[in-house]
């Protein structure tokens, strides 16, 4: 699931939301936000609800991808490791669905942003 933003002229930041849907799961895939905005991103799958763990993933131009944040159903202290809470927030409030935010976009948080499930 990916959330590919680009800097526009004008300031803004461009981020794939038309909904984009498979055969498991459903994803915002263009987003459009202004700099200093808040951008949420969807996650949505049909696994069942032993798909409860969901992880966000981002990469960032010619960098590795890495994990941002590891969350499960039910719970609200989410695992962001080494990222900060002050730049990302996540929910998860059932199995089948998640969101992700980035606060304050910037120019640097251009790259490529997707969500995966798994079951215990």
């Amino acid at each position: 699931i990916s959330w590919t933003p680009s800097l526009l002229p004008e300031g803004l930041l461009q981020h794939p939301l038309s909904q984009k849907t498979t055969n498991t799961g459903h994803q915002t895939s263009v987003l459009w936000t202004t700099r200093g905005q808040n951008a949420t991103m969807d996650c949505r799958h049909n696994m069942g609800t032993s798909y409860y763990q969901m992880y966000w993933y981002r990469q960032l131009p010619m960098k590795t991808m890495e994990q941002i944040v590891f969350t499960r159903t039910g719970s609200k202290d989410h695992d962001f490791g080494t990222f900060s809470t002050e730049k990302f927030a996540a929910t998860k409030t059932v199995a089948e669905h998640g969101t992700f935010t980035v606060k304050h976009v910037e120019p640097g948080d251009e790259g490529l942003y997707f969500c995966a499930v798994s079951a215990q």
